[in-house]
């Protein structure tokens, strides 16, 4: 339910499950782990993107799934930290990861999407939160979404449960691009190509960087600018990049 491949320097991860628009299920979750684990080990790969098989990109977590595990504590905790440790291992990352949305990402789904570094999607794609409509609350990605969109645009998303198109989603800073439906597979094997293209050491201490600053206070976060400026410094990609550029 979980298919893999990477070439040209882009880890390719579908979520395959698209009878069930992608639903994702506990099983589904530790095959994307792994998949997450062996992007990360391969040194080949530069950023990693995360689709969706079929016409959406995922309707959230197996609702099925999720009813049994409240039966039991122990089991919903399990449940409920797999994902959180699922969000966890895509921020701990160290390469840029990108979701491509089509179609429609709720809940778990939007989550997923959420917790990429970053995100684009098709004009007709769809965004949303809705498990308040089920008497349910949107928690572990309430983490992420807090933090790319402000308190009170959160605060309507988890309350309201309403869906968000592409263009609003955008406009709000919860994605990066939006690109019309009958370019955007195009539009995206652009983008990423353009971002494999990107020195790796380089885009990996950016994304370290700016998530390590979270929270800091300003003098700490300078520091780590600082830490971070020296160690680029002393990487083969700045000193072969400052080469190319002096005999131009």
């Amino acid at each position: 339910m979980i298919e893999y491949a990477a070439a040209g320097g882009v880890a390719r991860i579908t979520l395959n499950r698209p009878d069930k628009r992608n639903a994702i299920t506990s099983g589904m979750m530790s095959a994307l782990r792994d998949a997450l684990q062996h992007s990360a080990d391969d040194s080949t790969v530069r950023v990693v993107l995360i689709r969706g098989a079929g016409k959406d990109f995922c309707a959230g977590l197996d609702l099925s799934e999720v009813l049994k595990s409240a039966e039991d504590a122990q089991v919903s905790l399990a449940s409920a930290r797999q994902l959180g440790d699922l969000y966890i291992a895509m921020r701990r990352h160290p390469k840029p990861i990108i979701s491509a949305v089509q179609g429609r990402a709720l809940g778990g789904g939007a989550g997923i999407a959420t917790a990429s570094d970053l995100i684009i999607a098709a004009e007709s794609a769809q965004f949303g939160y809705p498990e308040v409509k089920l008497g349910f609350i949107p928690a572990i990605v309430t983490t992420m979404l807090r933090r790319a969109v402000n308190e009170r645009q959160a605060m309507e998303l988890a309350l309201t449960g309403d869906p968000l198109s592409a263009s609003r989603a955008h406009a709000i800073s919860l994605i990066n691009r939006v690109y019309p439906d009958a370019e955007f597979d195009t539009e995206v094997e652009r983008y990423i190509a353009r971002l494999a293209g990107q020195p790796a050491t380089a885009m990996s201490l950016s994304k370290h960087l700016l998530y390590a600053t979270e929270g800091m206070s300003f003098e700490a976060s300078i520091e780590a600018g600082v830490q971070a400026n020296v160690q680029a410094r002393a990487t083969d990609d700045f000193k072969r990049g400052v080469e190319r550029f002096l005999k131009k």
